[in-house]
C-alpha cells in the first residue's frame, strides 16, 4: 500500500478512535487495527499508534480539566498505581497464556453490557461524596493497579473498564469518570510513547498525521461528552463493548 492510501485509511480511523476514546475509552480498538491494515508490522504499528493516541488523549484530558470534570486525587493516585500495575501485567504476560484471559473476557463483556442495560441509573449521579478523601485515594489506587495490570497483560478496552470502575466502585458520575480515565490513560500513554520514541520504532510520517486527526476526534468527543453529559456517554459504552467482543472472537478464530 502506498503512502497516500495509508493516510486515507489511517487518518479517518484515528479521528473516529479519538472521538470514541474521549467519551468511553477503547479508541485503540479502532486505531491500532488501522495501522495494521495499512501494512505496518505489529511492533511499528503499536509504536506509531501511541504517537497518534498520546497527543489526542492529552487534548481530551485538558478539556475535562478546564471544565472541572475530573477528580484530581482519584485520577493522580490511579495513574501512579496503573504504572506499577502495568509493569507487573507485562511480566505476567511473559509467564502466562493470554488466551485464558480472552475466554474470560468473551464471557464477561456481554455480562457487563447486560448490567448497563438493566442498571439505567448507573453513572447518572455522583455519589462519591459518601467516601472520605483517604478512602477515595485507596479505592483509586486499587482501580489503577488492577486495571493497569490488565493493560500490561492484555490491554483492549482498558479506558472503558477504568471508567466503569470509577463509576461502580467509587461512585463518580460517567462524565467525571471519563475525565479521570483520561488522566490515567495519559500517564501510561506518555510512558509508552517515550519508550517507543527512543527505540526508533515510531513511523513519524504516519504517526503525526494520525495524531492530528486523533487530536481533532478527541477534542470533538470530549466537547460532545461535556455538552450532552451522561445520556450521550452511556450509549458509547455499548459501541466499545461491541467492538471489543468482535475483536476477542476474531482473535480466537484467527
Amino acid at each position: 500500500m502506498d503512502y497516500l492510501h495509508q493516510l486515507l485509511l489511517i487518518c479517518p480511523l484515528c479521528f473516529l478512535a479519538g472521538f470514541i476514546d474521549a467519551i468511553a475509552g477503547g479508541g485503540g480498538l479502532i486505531s491500532l487495527p488501522a495501522y495494521l491494515a495499512a501494512g505496518i508490522s505489529p511492533h511499528f504499528a503499536a509504536a506509531t499508534n501511541k504517537c497518534s493516541s498520546t497527543f489526542g488523549t492529552l487534548v481530551a484530558c485538558v478539556r475535562y480539566m478546564k471544565n472541572k470534570k475530573l477528580h484530581y486525587l482519584a485520577a493522580v493516585t490511579a495513574a501512579v498505581a496503573a504504572l506499577f500495575g502495568s509493569t507487573l501485567g507485562a511480566m505476567l504476560n511473559m509467564a502466562m497464556d493470554e488466551q485464558i484471559l480472552r475466554y474470560i473476557m468473551i464471557a464477561a463483556v456481554p455480562v457487563i453490557a447486560i448490567f448497563l442495560l438493566v442498571k439505567k441509573e448507573f453513572g447518572q449521579v455522583d455519589s462519591s461524596g459518601r467516601f472520605s478523601k483517604g478512602t477515595i485515594a485507596l479505592l483509586s489506587v486499587g482501580i489503577g493497579f488492577v486495571i493497569g495490570m490488565y493493560d500490561g497483560f492484555f490491554g483492549p478496552g482498558t479506558g472503558t473498564f477504568l471508567s466503569l470502575a470509577f463509576c461502580g466502585i467509587v461512585g463518580f458520575d460517567l462524565l467525571t469518570a471519563s475525565g479521570n480515565t483520561k488522566m490515567v490513560n495519559l500517564a501510561s500513554n506518555v510512558a509508552a510513547f517515550c519508550t517507543f520514541a527512543f527505540s526508533g520504532r515510531i513511523l513519524w510520517g504516519l504517526g503525526l498525521p494520525g495524531a492530528a486527526f486523533g487530536i481533532l476526534g478527541n477534542y470533538l468527543g470530549a466537547s460532545m461528552a461535556l455538552k450532552k453529559g451522561t445520556k450521550f456517554i452511556r450509549p458509547m459504552f455499548f459501541v466499545v463493548l461491541g467492538i471489543l467482543l468482535v475483536k476477542l472472537i476474531y482473535d480466537l478464530a484467527a
